[in-house]
């Protein structure tokens, strides 16, 4: 990207910081803000979590006041995907405002999920992750608001469709702005890599091969592709050509790539119509896959077919497909080309790191901080990142780290390439480079205690095996599970599951301690930790029980945990005022 684009990306970027800011904690005018804000959640459980911490948010004033903030959960049972969670959130909004839902611009963000592969977000959840930037500090909820701050005053009654773990950055010309007006779906794209379309959804335009593109510009839609082979790019005629600079890709060949995405209320008003044909759901629906997929005049139906991308394979897949299809063939998909844009996402412990503290062009778009809402940060914390937390002046933490909501005490120092989260790091330990800890509060035989779970940094928690005869198969921190057992004590059999019995994963593996007090929770985890790595023995007490990050989820005491950032809050406004 040069350098003129690069400057046009950070001053767009830091001018739709500004209009949020000056947003934050005043009521909003009719038409400068979304009517509702609406969230969803994968069950009760979160949904309560949420719609607590929006709250305060609110009482707070760090959001917009005056708008309507709604968090909607999937229905007990199966996954149903973040397709089926649009449907329900629509039927929930449709209960709730009637005839008045047609006039009402809605922002939807996908917050589902137990965030598996970054698990300081399973708690609490993904669009309340903290982000080093803004006072009070931001969440990833205000930052997607900040986002698209500009999109409700140019935009008809609809709904708007995000995820919670990416960001999206782009300008414009000045005298332009980006409308949502047109019937059907519009749908944001941006210039992208051929590796990246085959994670994503992927664009076929009309367009001819050409020297130069314009900032932004408006497009129809011939068919979209989801998560294609290259080779399927090139067949299709996804695959464009540029001869001259392109504002934000140096490759000679791209795709236009998928974000978010309008709606506008006809289309979700038929959308909510197959809900009540289908009835309850029972199979996995992408908001994306499914139903870009049938728009078009080049859609076919063939896609309903293909699961390759589904988690879990039901019968009624293709047949829902089917019924979607017929349903939106023929609806329009418009789409607005972003050709100064980029596209990042935050889902997974080493795209956090690194976006945060690594990636330089990131960090200057948005103007991150290394420290953030944090009190005691010395010399010896460079290269890294620091939020919500307070720290001794004599804590040391290296480059690459991420902190979060944890208080360190004197001498602690965090190797590089770590994430600490929610924890209370006593006098003198050091932590392992490439160490993920993260304490819970859970209720245990009605007592609130505590739960450190630590992970590697490239850990894969999601991995697993039939039963524990397959133990080797798992790795934690590069070694075995097997091995790591022997470390503390134990033998294969003493080792339990929670959940279904049949899939053994790092997940839901027992193998963190239940401790009454945060500090010792801590200081269990880390000694189990460091035994593993130095080849040593480190076995917790006789008769101490162990949870999984699973079983932590499910016993999560979410009152004890907000209580303790609200004292952490506390701590940091007094130690501020006392520097």
């Amino acid at each position: 990207m040069s350098q003129g684009c690069c400057r046009k990306l950070k001053t767009a970027t830091r001018e739709k910081l500004r209009k949020m800011n000056l947003l934050r904690g005043r009521d909003v005018l009719p038409s400068e803000f979304w009517d509702v804000v609406a969230v969803t959640a994968v069950d009760g459980s979160q949904r309560d979590s949420y719609e607590r911490q929006i709250r305060e948010k609110i009482e707070r004033k760090e959001l917009p006041l005056g708008a309507q903030y709604k968090v909607f959960s999937d229905p007990p049972g199966c996954k149903i995907g973040n397709g089926g969670s649009t449907l329900y959130a629509l039927q929930q909004l449709n209960d709730i405002y009637g005839k008045a839902l047609s006039n009402l611009r809605i922002l939807l963000i996908h917050a589902g999920g137990f965030s598996q592969r970054l698990p300081s977000a399973s708690a609490l959840g993904k669009i309340l992750m903290p982000l080093p930037l803004g006072d009070p500090i931001y969440q990833m909820l205000e930052l997607k608001l900040a986002m698209y701050v500009d999109f409700p005053s140019q935009m008809k009654p609809g709904l708007m469709v995000t995820c919670a773990d990416d960001i999206e950055l782009y300008s414009i010309p000045e005298e332009e702005r980006v409308s949502f007006d047109k019937p059907g779906f519009t749908a944001l794209a941006h210039p992208s890599p051929l590796s990246m379309g085959t994670t994503h959804g992927v664009f076929v335009l009309d367009l001819h091969e050409r020297s130069s593109f314009p900032e932004m510009e408006s497009a129809s839609c011939l068919s979209f592709l989801h998560k294609p082979s290259i080779d399927k790019m090139r067949d299709s005629g996804a695959v464009c050509r540029k001869q001259g600079g392109l504002f934000s890709m140096s490759d000679s060949e791209f795709v236009y790539t998928d974000s978010t995405y309008y709606m506008d209320f006809d289309t979700a008003k038929s959308l909510l119509n197959l809900l009540n044909e289908l009835g309850p759901l029972n199979c996995e629906i992408d908001a994306y896959g499914d139903f870009l997929q049938a728009l078009g005049p080049k859609a076919t139906i063939e896609y309903t077919k293909n699961t390759a991308n589904v988690t879990k394979e039901e019968s009624s897949l293709v047949e829902i497909r089917q019924k979607i299809f017929f349903l939106l063939k023929g609806t329009p998909l418009n789409v607005i080309l972003l050709n100064n844009s980029k596209f990042y996402h935050i889902g997974t412990t080493t795209e956090y790191l690194f976006h945060l503290t690594e990636n330089e062009a990131f960090r200057s778009e948005l103007g991150l901080l290394s420290s953030a809402f944090t009190v005691n940060v010395n010399e010896n914390c460079s290269g890294c990142c620091i939020m919500h937390s307070v720290l001794d002046l004599s804590c040391s933490i290296e480059a690459g780290s991420v902190v979060e909501y944890s208080r360190l005490e004197a001498g602690v120092s965090v190797g590089g390439g770590s994430i600490i989260s929610s924890c209370w790091v006593s006098s003198g330990l050091s932590v392992p480079a490439g160490a993920f800890m993260h304490t819970l509060c859970v209720s245990h035989q009605e007592q609130t205690t505590f739960v450190t779970v630590f992970f590697g940094i490239k850990d894969n928690l999601k991995k697993s095996v039939a039963s524990p005869a397959h133990l080797e198969e798992l790795l934690l921190f590069g070694f075995n599970l097997t091995k790591c057992l022997s470390h503390w004590g134990m033998e294969n059999e003493c080792l339990k599951f929670s959940g279904d019995a049949s899939s053994c994963s790092l997940w839901n593996a027992r193998l963190f301690p239940v401790c009454s007090e945060q500090q010792s929770s801590f200081l269990m985890s880390l000694r189990m930790l460091q035994a593993i790595l130095s080849g040593t023995t480190s076995s917790p007490p006789r008769g101490t029980t162990l949870m999984s990050m699973q079983d932590c989820l499910r016993h999560k005491n979410l009152e004890e945990m907000l209580k303790l950032k609200r004292e952490l809050h506390h701590d940091i406004k007094q130690g501020k005022h006392s520097i």
